[in-house]
């Protein structure tokens, strides 16, 4: 459970939105598990030792091994807080850690990953303009391919 026990209702809704919309452009690449609000219905781990980030990407092969972790913050959730109780445990996963924060929190956000060693993939702002919301990736780490675009496929070798 988060430690924003109580997240604001207009925030909590835009929370969902944002991972809603994350889930319909990852559906391409992943079979895509969502944990919106207080569910969980797809967890990391097992047993009491398992957490629930906001999404997980799986492979779309019979395996269904767990490509990457998503994390969606609000502008009341970038904090000291989330940063040691959500991200360091999702940061220290076999798996790559992608963070999604509102454009107004980006520095904070980059701080308290700083200050923690908290190794982020990926970090992506949003914006929302009415009714639409335009994602910005600010900072990748090396090696790091994208969650949410399809690769393209290489060249044969003649």
């Amino acid at each position: 459970m988060s430690p924003i026990l109580v997240r604001p209702v207009r925030e909590q809704l835009e929370h969902d939105r944002i991972i809603r919309l994350l889930q319909a452009r990852s559906r391409r690449r992943y079979e895509v598990g969502i944990n919106p609000g207080a569910e969980q219905n797809a967890p990391v781990g097992a047993g009491p030792k398992a957490i629930y980030p906001d999404i997980v990407l799986y492979s779309q092969d019979r395996a269904r091994k767990i490509q990457g972790v998503v994390e969606v913050e609000t502008g009341e959730s970038v904090n000291h807080l989330e940063a040691l109780a959500q991200w360091a445990h999702l940061a220290r996963l076999k798996v790559p850690f992608h963070l999604y924060v509102p454009a107004a929190t980006i520095d904070v956000a980059r701080r308290l990953s700083a200050d923690h060693h908290i190794p982020v993939a990926e970090l992506w702002i949003y914006d929302s303009i009415g009714d639409q919301v335009r994602f910005t990736l600010v900072q990748r780490a090396p090696g790091t391919s994208r969650p949410l675009a399809t690769p393209k496929a290489a060249a044969p070798v003649a």
